[in-house]
Order: structure tokens, then C-alpha cells, then sequence
């Protein structure tokens, strides 16, 4: 048995994990703590305190109990928000806190950009433009070319968190690009679990999806390497055959 722990804010898409383990089908157990969100808002200032060490720690000793072999911060925008360094000190730190291997979702999407091979990808996300431009900064200190940025103005993850497929799709196809080899869409409140094979056949390329790369990093972390179809490209090597 493989255990994993994540640190999420709030309440809106965390069922996406329960959903994730079933798929997973495998020896592997998503462990979810939540964090206390402080201010709902898509907005520098209230990211920088939802994603501060204080309320990072307070959930790291229920996951320690819980067995966890690994903790991912399982939040993109109160990550990213930090900028390349100061996102590396914020998991610096949960790791020292932890006293295990940890990471957040915006390392995550970094290191699977590198996994499906896409070296330009495009961004579609929920955020306001000008915090989904804070995300494209972060991938292109990563070493990644993002050929678009698209920002859907939406303010809070409760909003975010009521999104069903017809939106998600929308946000997807609006923020593709014909350049890019893979589409990113960062946001953890996002519900994206049930529909990453039905985008990538969609749209023809990898879809990485915030909660789909927090669950992948959990076990890159954990050396864990398991195949998930029904995840996406990031979790098989099957070729994406798009449906026309």
C-alpha cells in the first residue's frame, strides 16, 4: 500500500481525489487534509496568505498520523504566487514541517509537462488574466515555452468549484492553441477527474489537469509508477488519438 497526503484548500473539487483513487485501481491511498482557505479570492494578496507556512503546517501532522509516504500542497495559484524560488522555499519548508518528500501542484504541472514531452503548452485557466499570467511565468522559469495564456476572470474556487463538463470542455477549446502540445488547466477547485479522456480525445493532445498532476506528483515523489488510462496521457504511454 502506497499512501499519499494532500494539503487542499477549502472545499470544491476535493472529491476528485476519492474519484482518482478508484481509478487509480491499485494499491495506492489518497489521503486529503484541508487547509484553512483564509479569504476565497483569485488575488495576489490572498493567495500569498492561503499558501503561507502556518497554514500550510497545521494539516501536516493528521497526514503524518494517516501514514503518508509523501504530502503535495494541493493548490496551483497559492504556489505559483511565490514565484520559481519562493515556491521552492514554500515546499522546502512543508518538507522540513513534514519530515517527508513534498512538492505543490505548480511543481507538479512543471514536471509533467516534461513527462507527456510537450515542450510549448498552452494555458486555460479559471484564474483572472492577471494571475494566469502569474502561472505562465512560473512554467516558462521552468524551461517551458506557453505559446497562449487564456484567464476566465473567475474569482473565487467556490464558482470554480460548480463547473461541470460543458464548461470545463468550453475552457479548453477556447484556450488551445494550434502550436501547443499539451494543455494545461491549473486549478485544483476545478472538477476535471471524470473528464481528462474525453478532452485529450477531444482536443487531440495531453490534457493536465490541476488535480489529475497532484495526484501524479504524490506518486513520482512516492516512486510509484502506476497506468491509468482513464487519467490521460500523463498516466500511460498511449498514444492521445483524437475523435473527430
Amino acid at each position: 500500500m502506497t499512501a499519499l497526503g494532500f494539503l487542499y484548500p477549502g472545499h470544491s473539487a476535493e472529491d476528485d481525489y476519492p474519484r482518482m483513487e478508484q481509478m487509480l485501481g491499485s494499491d495506492v491511498r489518497l489521503q486529503v487534509v484541508h487547509t484553512d482557505i483564509g479569504e476565497d479570492a483569485h488575488r495576489v494578496d490572498a493567495l500569498l496568505e492561503m499558501g503561507s507556512a502556518d497554514r500550510l503546517a497545521a494539516g501536516v501532522e493528521e497526514l503524518r498520523l494517516a501514514g503518508a509516504e509523501a504530502v503535495v500542497w494541493a493548490c496551483t495559484s497559492a504556489s505559483f504566487v511565490f514565484g520559481w524560488e519562493g515556491a521552492h522555499d514554500q515546499v522546502r519548508t512543508l518538507a522540513r514541517t513534514a519530515g517527508l518528500p513534498a512538492s505543490s501542484t505548480s511543481f507538479a504541472f512543471a514536471h509533467a509537462v516534461r513527462e507527456v514531452g510537450a515542450g510549448r503548452v498552452a494555458v486555460a485557466a479559471t484564474y483572472p488574466e492577471d494571475v494566469a499570467a502569474l502561472f505562465a511565468s512560473f512554467l516558462k522559469a521552468s524551461g517551458t515555452e506557453v505559446v497562449s495564456t487564456q484567464g476566465s476572470g473567475i474569482i473565487t474556487a467556490a464558482e470554480v468549484g460548480t463547473w461541470g463538463w460543458e464548461e470545463v470542455r468550453a475552457m479548453a477549446h477556447a484556450g488551445d492553441h494550434p502550436d501547443a502540445e499539451a494543455i494545461l488547466l491549473p486549478d485544483t477547485a476545478l472538477h476535471t477527474a471524470a473528464y481528462v479522456q474525453d478532452l485529450e480525445r477531444d482536443l487531440g493532445k495531453p490534457i493536465l489537469t490541476a488535480n489529475q498532476v497532484t495526484v501524479w506528483e504524490g506518486l513520482r515523489l512516492a516512486a510509484r509508477r502506476v497506468n491509468a488510462p482513464s487519467l490521460g496521457a500523463l498516466f500511460t504511454k498511449e498514444p492521445v488519438v483524437q475523435v473527430r
